[in-house]
């Protein structure tokens, strides 16, 4: 009996081995995908809070651009975007596209609290289908992601940033 047991144990220890090592593999694979997928801006469609429709199409074409993953109600994100207001004539060489999962409304009445709606170089979406995190591996708020003038992949930022470091970042390149 004692050896029937510790057979049966020993085939379920290596059961639940295989089980985590091909979890394991497979979540490294899936993050080398999204790695490459994003050296370069991806294809998004996503609805702006006037209630049109942003794609890549529609970035400027040859400047630099900063993804912005935010939460309105995140105390982070709100931090981050007085000093983005407090540091426009810094930034508007770059074209700021921050992307939320809320409801339009919420996104729109952020935009507005922070005047940030009033820049021609930045733009609110609302990825109401959530669709942007998985694409990006973002697992934090606010979560920032820079790309060159030729659309190529500078660095990802998870959480908030001191203006200085970030244009520092997208001016190295």
């Amino acid at each position: 009996m004692k050896k029937y047991l510790k057979i049966t144990l020993l085939i379920a220890f290596m059961g639940i081995l295989l089980f985590l090592g091909h979890k394991i593999v497979s979540k490294i694979n899936q993050k080398k995908e999204i790695a490459q997928n994003i050296k370069s801006i991806p294809e998004f469609l996503y609805q702006d809070i006037n209630g049109g429709l942003f794609t890549k199409k529609n970035l400027k074409k040859g400047t630099a651009t900063i993804f912005i993953y935010f939460n309105t109600e995140c105390e982070f994100c709100n931090e981050e975007a007085k000093m983005i207001k407090e540091n426009m004539k810094y930034l508007n060489d770059f074209q700021l596209i921050f992307v939320s999962f809320e409801k339009n409304e919420s996104i729109k009445k952020f935009a507005q609290e922070y005047q940030l709606n009033t820049y021609n170089n930045i733009h609110f979406l609302c990825d109401d289908k959530v669709t942007f995190a998985s694409t990006f591996d973002i697992n934090t708020l606010p979560y920032l992601i820079l790309y060159d003038k030729e659309q190529n992949l500078i660095t990802k930022i998870k959480g908030q940033i001191k203006i200085e470091t970030l244009i520092q970042k997208m001016n190295a390149n």
